[in-house]
């Protein structure tokens, strides 16, 4: 396996067994024997102390609130891995900072014990192995997906979701509607000695990261990075590398990682797009995620914008592709 390949969220060699998804009989089997993942509002139900994810059976009370079926994410060594969403769920409190980059509050249910939460994938994925990434990162851009596509897109009929939740189909045209994959282009801007650093106005405060940004119609990976990096810097771009993706499930993105060349070095921020923008050595990096740069917080843990700028600052991208 490349380097490029245990990126969080990716690799565990999960298998989707898509052969399956038409098969309504052999769904109905592997749901009676297998288990599934509730998600409520995009948080999954997590162990407390292991923060593994908690799988329960297709019966449980948990599910009487859900509006739509299962949703298969795949076979885990065998076993049937399924998720639903539950978000009708009321947990009565704590839910100021539910749907926020930064949600600390953890909910519990009634009929489960208080040893289980549903808490925040995004502060929680680095517990996680690679296969109970994988299927947590599956089943809650799955679940996000379906929530936002209940009405087709060609007609604004009701849909429905069929193939075992891999597919939505209107109830009027019979217009069929795939779950959506956002690209995004995320890059490792170089320019000698020094990485571009880049900080939205959402973010924690002292955060920076790598600057990001959606791939337009029409465009490839290269261009989308050398655009991205101009409109919000203003810094031009010559040589673009890809180097890694990662799925990331905030809410449906696949992240391709890429490393480019700058050929200019002033940066003159779009204000719109970013809060701001500067240049970091090598040396200033390395101290920044050694926790020793109170004023610079990095990328965090489990991102492919840490995976990358680690890379770097070992001089090992060349591993990564």
């Amino acid at each position: 396996m490349k380097d490029a390949e245990t990126v969080m969220f990716g690799g565990s060699g999960l298998n989707r067994a898509a052969e399956l998804r038409r098969d309504t009989d052999r769904m109905a089997d592997l749901l009676s024997s297998g288990n599934v993942l509730p998600i409520w509002r995009g948080k999954p139900l997590l162990d407390v102390t292991t923060r593994a994810p908690v799988f329960l059976p297709s019966d449980h009370p948990v599910f009487d609130v859900s509006k739509e079926p299962v949703v298969f994410l795949g076979l885990d060594d065998g076993t049937a891995r399924f998720a639903r969403d539950v978000s009708s769920f009321d947990p009565g409190s704590d839910t100021e900072t539910v749907g926020a980059f930064t949600d600390p509050s953890e909910q519990t249910h009634p009929d489960l014990p208080d040893t289980q939460v549903f808490a925040e994938l995004r502060a929680n994925m680095t517990a996680q192995s690679p296969r109970s990434a994988e299927l947590l990162a599956s089943g809650k851009a799955l679940l996000e997906w379906h929530r936002t596509h209940r009405f087709c897109a060609k007609c604004g009929a009701p849909s429905h979701i069929i193939e075992a939740g891999w597919q939505r189909v209107c109830s009027a045209c019979e217009a069929r509607h795939f779950p959506r994959t956002d690209p995004v282009v995320i890059m490792l801007i170089t320019r000698g000695n020094s990485v571009l650093m880049g900080r939205s106005p959402h973010w924690p405060e002292g955060m920076y990261s790598l600057l990001a940004g959606f791939v337009e119609p029409g465009e490839t990976i290269e261009a989308a990075v050398r655009r991205e990096v101009l409109e919000e810097s203003g810094i031009q771009v010559g040589e673009v590398r890809y180097l890694a993706s990662q799925p990331w499930p905030f809410p449906n993105s696949l992240m391709f990682g890429c490393q480019g060349f700058a050929t200019s070095d002033e940066i003159k921020i779009d204000p719109e797009e970013i809060e701001d923008a500067l240049w970091v050595t090598r040396e200033e990096m390395m101290a920044a995620t050694a926790g020793q740069r109170p004023d610079m917080r990095p990328a965090r843990q489990g991102s492919i914008a840490r995976f990358l700028i680690e890379k770097w600052l070992a001089d090992a991208l060349d591993e990564v592709r």
